[in-house]
């Protein structure tokens, strides 16, 4: 048999086209075939192989560019091109067009062929195949269950442009359609149209006709053209809502104190009896550094790959000491009772359930088949976790850089301590064991979703820990001697400082961003869409010294800083000065009142001009902190006074290069600004919001542009962007052309000047949420600002009078329709914010009810729903509530 690839493509200098070909649905690591295809004219490439093929072969295949024997361009990766080779088949022409990024990518995402069409299987079944043949092929994404597509045109065979009598396409691959023609019976030119159907309705594909001109065909030949994808007049876009929960926050009957994998088939059941299609998580990795309380926070996981041992359903795990069982049972129904999560007694007992059940049947299970896949496919990961889990247990620290041995890590230690034979054997093999039951709870769950309708969306941290397997394993990776955070901004007044190290993307680049590819491909096997946070790091992170404790004294990285002569060019004198804290007897009677006197004779030294320096014992935050640690000053607002003035500079000098400047973030609101001249102040203010809100533009779309593309092409989930905070004007522009959705929140407007933003005139490539998981739930804002609530009871809600001080349920009905008759393709609601609409199911502080505050770094992350979801699930009128609400909007 004998295939002839021809595609069209205008190459650049030194450029070749090339077909690869290999078997449909094979594994990155089975062979692939290359075939260098030649330029014939201007633009067209063609080139042939030759198989000898003994039964039907499915095969797929795409195009590429290469320079040099690199890659430099090849065809979008989730449009599929496949092939079902018939062996009694001489010879297979390929007409094809490239294809580029669909400007409707998102449709040929995971999570619509997952939700939107049904989760649709493969047809593989030899298709009818004629004397001589001409096959139409094309990508057309359905958005919905019922949709088919057919071809109508100038012909009898084509039903002369009656619809009743057009031919059906066959769906073979998911959006991939293809229908066979007997040549015998096409005259030499043809004109068509593609046709959508859903029951009676008929939709007609947009634009001119498409043109057929019959080919000169040999027996036994296939000639098979690709068509663009076609847009029809009047299709509507789908939109789907959801619900947003972080999985400890679950409570079943069966829980152990903490929601896990279990409980969220229960949560789908209640999505789909509700008309939700999507179901938000939190990041869901493991975050076992000390096993402490400390650990509840979900963005600070020690593995970017490991699942966390918290959400273990353990009620499915056999172990033969039934009495520890059962008491660890008793216990565990003591704590499902407790309003809140015990992180660390909870997950003690998740482990030493664990342990009974991996005594009684690791072995067995580690010798599966069934694991060693799971052992194969994850290897590149799994084995330097255990490692550093077995260590941190050792040495009682996750910290590397304390372990007397191993502290600097290698292969070749990897393979001598995790081999069969090594004394820690049995304990690595343990978490082995751990991460195959997660991996097979939360992989079932997502099957179990998608049959249920429903699609399980996942959360990827923009940071690692310092103390992780990647940071230990990985250092070149990362620079570990900077902490990464965000500048001031809703959240937080001071900005936040995370304590993650930043990124080395120079070296990140070098394979194309492997890391990451790695990361969001082993997501992939559980979420068909995932929230990306912060993508702002992606433009531009921000880099905080480490000698400070809050984000003011950050910069972002990469940026371009100004030299002196720049500063000058303003007309703004630059001096030495600038770079060191402005304290005056005013700023100190300002921050500390009546203990003016005492910071001064502590903490202060004396200037002759009568202002003041910080002591070397508390001249930096860090010191500050670590000292009334010390001297067990339990005093936060002297510590926080203190650290507003270190925090009180105009510049701060570039770390890289000290003779480059930023402008300190949020200078234009501290004393020293205030304390210069008028004219300096203007001069000043002019170059600040040039240098934050003109000068990267450019810079930072192309720092973008560099590394998104690699990821959100990684996979065939769907990017959701977390894209809040201090925006800088390209972002906009990238994540469109990416199409990633945005986040849009309507008490956090992103166009200037509004207070709240308009519902009805969000992007449809966004997610419409009323709040998030570090914003307080609709309730609690209500309550916050007595005044801003007046304004939206008036402005936005159109009511008259006065606002009432407590959210009702009927005013919180209005708020939350607004976000599911918004244009957004996504409307997810956290799950206080939809129980908040009954009386009954509603928490009684709707402080309680708050998952984080970003404002705090020791924050306890330990909210669960106050009911059960067996419960909630009886709760009959609630449910058609909201089925009411969602299928009202369109949903």
């Amino acid at each position: 048999m004998k295939i002839i690839f021809n595609v069209n493509y205008l190459a650049n200098a030194g450029e070749t086209l090339h077909a690869v070909l290999h078997r449909a649905n094979a594994s990155a690591k089975e062979n692939q075939i290359n075939i260098p295809l030649k330029l014939q004219g201007t633009e067209h490439w063609t080139g042939n192989i030759l198989l000898n093929l003994k039964q039907p072969v499915l095969m797929a295949y795409h195009y590429e560019v290469r320079k040099e024997n690199k890659i430099v361009r090849r065809e979008y990766e989730h449009c599929p091109r496949t092939l079902l080779l018939d062996p009694s088949t001489m010879q297979y022409t390929l007409q094809d067009r490239w294809c580029d990024t669909p400007e409707n990518a998102y449709l040929f995402s995971a999570a619509f062929t997952a939700l939107f069409a049904g989760g649709r299987k493969p047809v593989c079944a030899q298709p009818k195949l004629f004397k001589r043949t001409v096959g139409i092929r094309v990508q057309a994404p359905k958005t919905s269950k019922g949709q088919t597509l057919w071809i109508c045109g100038s012909t009898d065979l084509l039903g002369n442009w009656q619809p009743e009598k057009a031919l059906p396409l066959t769906e073979e691959q998911p959006n991939e359609w293809i229908v066979f023609l007997d040549a015998e019976f096409l005259p030499d030119y043809t004109e068509y149209k593609f046709l959508l159907k859903e029951g009676d309705k008929v939709l007609w594909q947009e634009g001119a006709n498409c043109i057929l001109q019959k080919p000169a065909l040999s027996t036994a030949e296939v000639y098979l053209i690709t068509e663009f994808t076609p847009h029809f007049a009047g299709h509507q876009t789908p939109h789907a809502a959801g619900v947003v929960v972080p999985v400890f926050s679950l409570r079943t009957q069966q829980t152990w104190g903490v929601g896990d994998f279990g409980s969220l088939q229960l949560l789908v059941d209640w999505a789909a009896k509700t008309g939700q299609h999507v179901v938000q998580l939190l990041p869901v990795n493991d975050t076992s550094l000390t096993g402490k309380w400390t650990d509840s926070y979900p963005y600070n996981a020690i593995s970017v790959y490991a699942l966390h041992p918290l959400y273990a359903d353990v009620n499915t795990l056999a172990g033969a000491d039934k009495f520890r069982a059962k008491i660890l049972a008793g216990e565990a129904q003591k704590l499902n009772k407790e309003p809140a999560l015990d992180y660390e007694k909870a997950l003690a007992c998740k482990l030493e359930r664990l342990h009974i059940a991996f005594n009684e049947h690791g072995k067995k299970i580690l010798s599966s088949p069934q694991f060693r896949q799971f052992f194969a496919e994850q290897v590149h990961w799994l084995p330097a976790y255990a490692m550093f889990c077995v260590l941190r247990d050792k040495y009682k620290t996750s910290n590397f850089r304390e372990w007397s041995q191993y502290r600097h890590f290698s292969h070749a230690d990897l393979v001598e301590f995790t081999k069969p034979d090594s004394a820690y054997y049995d304990q690595v093999s343990f978490w082995y064991y751990v991460q195959f039951v997660l991996h097979v709870q939360l992989r079932e769950v997502a099957r179990y979703a998608r049959t249920h309708g429903v699609v399980l969306k996942g959360d990827i941290p923009i940071g690692i820990s310092p103390a992780s397997v990647e940071a230990w394993s990985m250092p070149a990776l990362f620079h570990l001697n900077t902490q990464a955070g965000a500048p001031p901004d809703d959240f937080s007044a001071t900005g936040q400082n995370w304590g993650f190290p930043t990124y080395n993307w120079d070296q990140m680049a070098k394979d194309n961003y492997r890391w990451w590819r790695r990361r969001l491909t082993h997501m992939a096997q559980y979420f068909d869409l995932y929230r990306l946070d912060h993508v702002l790091g992606f433009f531009r992170i921000w880099e905080i010294p480490t000698d400070s404790v809050q984000g003011l004294l950050g910069h972002f990285s990469p940026a371009l800083p100004l030299s002196e002569e720049e500063i000058k060019h303003f007309g703004f004198e630059f001096k030495a000065e600038y770079l060191f804290p402005h304290i005056t007897h005013t700023l100190l009677q300002g921050l500390f009142g009546s203990a003016a006197e005492h910071v001064k004779q502590t903490y202060l030294n004396a200037r002759e001009d009568g202002s003041y320096t910080l002591k070397p014992a508390y001249d930096t935050q860090r010191k500050i902190q670590e000292a009334l640690a010390k001297e067990h000053e339990k005093d936060k607002p002297l510590m926080n006074g203190l650290m507003r003035l270190i925090a009180n500079v105009l510049f701060v000098a570039d770390p890289k290069d000290p003779r480059l400047y930023h402008p300190r973030i949020g200078a234009l609101k501290e004393e020293f600004f205030a304390s210069l001249p008028p004219a300096q102040q203007q001069t000043f203010t002019r170059l600040y919001n040039d240098y934050y809100f003109q000068r990267h533009n450019t810079f930072w779309k192309e720092q973008a542009m560099k590394k998104l593309p690699a990821l959100v092409q990684a996979t065939r989930m769907l990017p959701c962007a977390e894209d809040l905070g201090m925006i800088p004007a390209c972002v906009p522009e990238v994540m469109h052309a990416l199409q990633m959705l945005t986040l849009e929140i309507q008490r956090m407007p992103k166009q200037m000047g509004q207070t709240f933003a308009d519902t009805a005139k969000y992007p449809y490539l966004s997610v419409a949420t009323p709040s998030t998981h570090d914003m307080s739930v609709l309730r609690g804002w209500w309550q916050e600002n007595a005044e801003l609530t007046q304004k939206f009871w008036k402005e936005v809600l159109h009511k008259e009078g006065d606002a009432p001080q407590e959210l009702d349920p009927q005013t919180c009905k209005e708020i939350l329709a607004m976000h599911l008759q918004s244009p957004s393709m996504l409307a997810l609601i956290g799950l206080q914010d939809w129980t908040a609409l009954s009386e009954t199911l509603r928490g009684k502080d709707p402080e309680e009810e708050r998952i984080n505050v970003p404002a705090n770094p020791h924050h306890y992350w330990c909210y669960r729903m106050p009911m059960t979801l067996e419960d909630l699930l009886k709760e009959k009128q609630f449910n058609a509530q909201i089925k009411e609400m969602i299928a009202s909007a369109g949903r």
